[in-house]
C-alpha cells in the first residue's frame, strides 16, 4: 500500500510532533553524513529543537572550523560585490550628472528663448522633479549653515560670558583694594606722652 502524501504543515499534536522531529532530524544528518562521503563535501548542519535544543553536525573538523569558513567565504564575497557595485557606481553617477546637466541646460535655454525648440510633457515632468529635488537640495544646505552659524555664535557667546565674568571679578577685587586703602593710611599711630607726666616724679 502506498505511503500517502504528508501535508507540511505544523503538527499540532506534540507527542507526534517530536515524534516526527527526532525521526527527520535522524534522516537528514544521515543524508549529510552520506554526502560528504560520496562526494567529498564539507558539511556542516546546526538544528535547534522548538525546546531550543541544540543539535549539531560537521562532517570534517570541527562546527567553529566550518562557521569560520563560512564567514570568511561571505565576506569575500561581500567585498567583491562592493568592489563591483563601487566600480559600477561612478560610472552610473557620471551618466546620471550627465543627463540632468542637459535636461538643465536644455530648459534654460527654453526659458529664456534661446532656440532649444519645444520641449515635451515627458521632459518638462523630469525638469520640473529636477528642480524640486534641487532646491530641496539647496533649502537643506542651507539650513545646515544657518545651524553651524548658530552655534559658532552660541560658543561666541559662551566665551564672552566667561571673560565678562572673569573681568567683573577682577573689577570687585580692585575694589576692594581701594577701599581697603584709606584704612591702611591710617597706621601706624603715633603715641604723644605729655610732658608733665614725667615732673610727677
Amino acid at each position: 500500500m502506498a505511503r500517502g502524501k504528508v501535508q507540511l504543515k505544523r503538527i499540532e499534536n506534540p507527542v507526534h510532533r517530536q515524534v516526527t522531529f527526532c525521526k527527520r532530524r535522524s534522516g537528514l544528518l544521515k543524508k549529510a553524513k552520506e554526502l560528504s562521503v560520496l562526494c567529498d563535501a564539507d558539511v556542516g548542519i546546526i538544528i535547534f529543537s522548538s525546546h531550543g535544543k541544540l543539535y549539531e553536525l560537521a562532517t570534517k573538523g570541527t562546527m567553529e572550523e566550518v562557521i569560520d569558513r563560512y564567514a570568511e567565504t561571505s565576506r569575500g564575497a561581500q567585498i567583491a560585490e562592493g568592489v563591483q557595485k563601487q566600480s559600477l557606481e561612478p560610472e552610473e553617477d557620471i551618466a546620471t550628472m550627465k543627463q540632468e546637466i542637459q535636461l538643465l541646460q536644455k530648459g534654460l535655454r527654453y526659458m529664456f528663448g534661446g532656440g532649444a525648440g519645444i520641449m515635451g510633457l515627458e521632459e518638462l515632468d523630469a525638469l520640473e522633479k529636477h528642480l524640486e529635488l534641487w532646491i530641496r537640495n539647496i533649502r537643506s544646505t542651507k539650513m545646515q549653515i544657518m545651524f553651524q552659524e548658530i552655534q559658532m555664535l552660541k560658543n561666541k557667546e559662551g566665551i564672552l560670558k566667561a571673560a565678562n565674568v572673569i573681568l567683573q571679578e577682577k573689577i570687585e577685587e580692585q575694589n576692594v583694594i581701594f577701599d581697603m586703602s584709606p584704612i591702611m593710611s591710617g597706621f601706624p599711630y603715633q603715641l604723644t606722652i605729655p610732658s608733665d607726666t614725667f615732673n610727677t616724679f
